[in-house]
């Protein structure tokens, strides 16, 4: 009776396959399992692939009801610590950690207007050195509540395409003043966001030591 002989691997094939079934599965870790299981697309593949839209926060997004000036009520997301700024993903660039200059801007004062179409969002920014001091003041022209992150990027010569920007206040207002030295040298402002049906205008006061940038 004649054997029929099974090939067998030799230990450089064995390698081989065992390297080859560890780099699919960490191919299809990283395309598939990141964006489906735990919201991160490092490639972008996820989106490419539409495995992004099975991710499933399964932890409710709080909200909080907010009484406005016109008597009715309105439900807004709940702002948390974990929203503010860049995520961890984007390092602080070490240009946020030059010295202050010796002289600021000269002082000056002005009075913006500032758009912002229904459903829609609108950043305003603003120029100044590092340890600059600006004062703020800004209210919706009806009381409307608008939601705003006032916030600063560092300025960089050549800045990546995910630019690291440092939250200083997230909140939903129509109003708010204050005073704040700027943490570093850069571009400093508000992104506002009307989620109303309606076009809303802000009128922005500034006064301090900084520059506007030409419109």
């Amino acid at each position: 009776m004649e054997v029929e002989e099974k090939p067998t691997m030799t230990k450089k094939q064995l390698a081989k396959s065992v390297l080859l079934a560890l780099f699919a599965g960490i191919l299809v870790f990283v395309v598939a399992v990141l964006p489906a299981e735990f919201d991160r697309d490092p490639l972008g593949t996820g989106k490419l692939f539409g495995f992004d839209k099975l991710y499933v926060d399964e932890a409710p997004e709080e909200t909080i009801e907010v009484n406005t000036d016109k008597g009715s009520t309105k439900t807004f997301k709940k702002l948390k610590l974990e929203k503010l700024g860049s995520p961890p993903s984007v390092s602080r660039p070490e240009e946020a950690d030059n010295p202050a200059p010796a002289e600021q801007f000269e002082e000056r004062n002005d009075t913006i207007m500032v758009v912002i179409p229904a459903g829609k969002g609108i950043e305003y920014k603003f120029k100044a050195l590092k340890y600059a001091s600006v004062k703020y003041e800004w209210a919706t022209d009806d009381d409307t509540i608008v939601y705003i992150d006032f916030h600063g990027e560092v300025y960089q010569e050549n800045p990546p395409k995910n630019v690291f920007y440092e939250s200083y206040t997230l909140a939903y207002s129509n109003n708010m003043a204050g005073t704040f030295t700027t943490p570093f040298e850069g571009k400093h402002g508000w992104y506002f966001r009307n989620e109303s049906k309606e076009t809303v205008n802000v009128t922005l006061r500034l006064k301090g030591q900084y520059r506007l940038f030409e419109q």
